[in-house]
């Protein structure tokens, strides 16, 4: 099994599944579909305070960039050929729009007013080197 760090943007292909351990720890699962990649599905698994974050705040069609670890393991399916799966043990994660069903403008990041800038140059005196 190999694990690395790696961050990922895509679109929630299947809504968070929230389920608990023995323990009373909850767990959610969702796949995230990968931007670029329309055959890249990635198996996503978060637990505790981020289990419960995702759940509530994340639905399919979201579009998001999430980070965390990513684990390739092997294995054989049914028919006996080796299959790599990839899952993502999620760190942190961020929306970056709406669904790719609608049709957000973009938003506004800062506002500046004109205020803000002056045209007044620095004179070749005024410069330190």
């Amino acid at each position: 099994m190999t694990v690395c760090k790696a961050t990922f943007s895509g679109t929630v292909f299947r809504g968070p599944e929230k389920r608990f351990t023995q323990n009373n720890i909850p767990i959610s699962f969702l796949t995230l579909l990968v931007d670029g990649n329309e055959n890249l599905k990635l198996r996503v698994i978060s637990m505790g305070k981020t289990a419960e974050t995702v759940e509530k705040e994340l639905s399919k069609d979201d579009r998001v960039v999430m980070e965390g670890r990513l684990r390739i393991g092997s294995g054989k399916d049914e028919e006996g050929n080796e299959v790599r799966a990839m899952e993502l043990d999620l760190s942190s994660f961020e929306k970056i729009g709406g669904s790719i069903a609608q049709s957000a403008a973009p938003k506004e990041i800062a506002n500046f007013s004109e205020d803000d800038y002056t045209d007044d140059l620095i004179g070749e005196d005024e410069v330190p080197f």
